[in-house]
């Protein structure tokens, strides 16, 4: 009965060619973004947590809906892996590199040795970060903020593949998809994160 009412949604003249194909794809996609509540109520938010990504070349036989999030976005070392089947995934809202001051910040360096110390104290910071978030052993770190070159070669270097920049509604959507945890501080990652 769920059928016929959205096939007469969508019965134009375009769609008709292909509605069978679109009447099913519409039910999918909406069972997928529909989380059973309690005592029978349903939340199924579309707006937030379905799209529509159009890929040019294709054909109508190639739409398809798929399960799961999909994003845009190139890893952010060209050593870290690209394909990995089952990944354990940490969503932060932090960024990993040096924190900079908000303000104007004046720093008088006499010597090369005082250069060295500050030099020092930001490597230090960024691979306190990364130890943060290797301890808990991801295979994917998203965040919606940089990832400086440091951090990049801690996190290749145990394994783990970075992404930076990710939009905040992406985030969620990934955070809804995987039932992870967004964190904000690389100190308060717990294992129910993951």
């Amino acid at each position: 009965q769920m059928f016929k009412i959205v096939d007469a949604c969508v019965g134009t003249k375009y769609v008709h060619r292909w509605g069978e194909r679109i009447v099913n794809m519409a039910l999918d996609a909406v069972l997928k973004v529909t989380i059973k509540g309690e005592q029978r109520a349903s939340e199924v938010d579309i707006k937030r947590y379905a799209r529509v990504e159009k890929i040019p070349g294709g054909e109508m036989e190639d739409c398809a809906v798929l399960d799961g999030v999909m994003l845009n976005k190139d890893v952010t070392h060209s050593k870290m892996r690209r394909k990995i089947e089952n990944p354990r995934i940490l969503l932060l809202d932090c960024s990993l590199e040096y924190k900079k001051g908000e303000s104007q910040t004046n720093v008088e360096i006499s010597n090369e040795t005082d250069w060295d110390t500050l030099l020092k104290l930001e490597e230090e910071h960024v691979e306190r970060l990364c130890a943060d978030i290797i301890s808990h052993k991801p295979d994917i770190v998203f965040t919606e903020k940089g990832v400086s070159d440091l951090a990049q070669h801690y996190l290749q270097k145990a394994g783990i593949t970075a992404f930076r920049r990710l939009r905040k509604t992406d985030n969620n959507r990934v955070a809804r998809a995987v039932g992870a945890t967004i964190v904000s501080r690389t100190d308060e990652i717990q294992e129910s994160d993951i």
